[in-house]
């Protein structure tokens, strides 16, 4: 029996959209990560580039479960003595919500050259509305 391994030249990607309104923003980044990676494909493989284009929705209705809004922090360091920012997670929902769902989705990618990649085919939007209809993006019915 043999493996069948995806080359980049040969990827097809399609357009997916995800709704977070009124879902935890864990699930979602996660279902995102995978699409982004391609796990979902048949000829899905590690080391190559296969994923689709994710656009979420309506991030800025995203749950947040138990006390993360008070107690979870998005810290920053500058590099210098004193230079540490943080901001409750609170605040940041409220007004950069596209922001935190874009780190949650960071997060859950593969650390290595593939990443970068993976989030440039990531579009977030705090409402219902987005700007890429010409793409004829589908929803995800999956998992």
């Amino acid at each position: 029996m043999s493996t069948t391994l995806a080359k980049p030249e040969t990827v097809k990607r399609n357009w997916y959209i995800l709704d977070a309104a009124g879902k935890p923003m864990g699930r979602t980044a996660t279902q995102a990560a995978n699409i982004l990676r391609g796990k979902h494909k048949p000829d899905y493989t590690p080391n190559v580039d296969c994923g689709d284009f994710v656009i979420i929705l309506n991030a800025s209705e995203a749950v947040l479960t138990g006390n993360k809004l008070e107690q979870k922090y998005y810290r920053r360091h500058s590099g210098w003595v004193g230079g540490l920012k943080e901001v409750q997670y609170k605040r940041l929902m409220e007004t950069r919500p596209d922001f935190a769902m874009m780190h949650a989705v960071r997060g859950m990618l593969a650390k290595n050259r593939l990443d970068r990649g993976a989030l440039k085919r990531l579009r977030v939007f705090k409402g219902p509305d987005h700007t890429h209809a010409a793409q004829k993006p589908v929803a995800w019915t999956q998992g």
